[in-house]
């Protein structure tokens, strides 16, 4: 499946920047209806025994794309979706659905945004750019944060460390596969799942476990 949206991207990156929208756009149900057919068996990953973290997640802070630091402290009692974003992606039609799952639950979830260009260079490059797109092609109300690498690696910012490092949320070693994947974190601070790019954010396995 990645290797076939890997194809086709290559060849949609080429496009003006418009066209390659609007293509964009056309495509992503064709990727989605795909996805169902062809599931992952990764799909969805669930921390069915419940582990704790042995680092607290509210220790985290990150910084969004007008400077503000947030502190991770003011998350607790909610559950937190965490996306690593990209503007030139054949997923980035998820926006729409992440701003509407924002809108939905907004008395309960926080969806934070993570832009990076891990996966083939697809993020604008920089955070005036990219937010200005979010909002005017999107209309994200969501917290989007500074571009950054969210991959292993020696530049991975903080968040994403915890993220993919067992030894630090009590079991999860799963990094991001693509853009748009997403992890869920439960009102006590425990990452709960990890959602392939696949997954739509309106997918009833997302819904259930933001309402469980």
């Amino acid at each position: 499946m990645h290797e076939l949206l890997l194809f086709f991207e290559r060849v949609i990156q080429q496009l003006p920047m418009t066209f390659r929208q609007s293509l964009l756009k056309l495509l992503y149900p064709i990727i989605m209806f795909f996805g169902k057919i062809f599931p992952s068996k990764n799909a969805v990953i669930s921390n069915h025994k419940q582990i704790a973290p042995s680092s607290s997640f509210y220790q985290l802070k990150a910084i969004t794309n007008v400077g503000d630091t947030i502190l991770f402290e003011s998350f607790r009692g909610k559950k937190v979706l965490i996306v690593n974003t990209a503007s030139d992606c054949g997923f980035t039609k998820q926006y729409e659905e992440l701003e509407q799952l924002h809108l939905q639950f907004k008395n309960n979830l926080i969806v934070l945004g993570f832009p990076a260009s891990d996966f083939k260079n697809q993020e604008k490059e920089n955070d005036e750019t990219i937010a200005a797109f979010c909002k005017k092609n999107y209309g994200v109300s969501f917290t989007i944060f500074k571009k950054s690498q969210t991959v292993k690696g020696s530049q991975q910012n903080e968040v994403y460390q915890w993220l993919t490092d067992s030894t630090k949320n009590g079991w999860c070693q799963q990094a991001p596969v693509w853009n748009f994947s997403k992890y869920l974190i439960d009102e006590k601070g425990v990452l709960t799942h990890f959602f392939t790019p696949t997954v739509s954010p309106l997918d009833k396995s997302i819904l259930n476990a933001i309402k469980n």
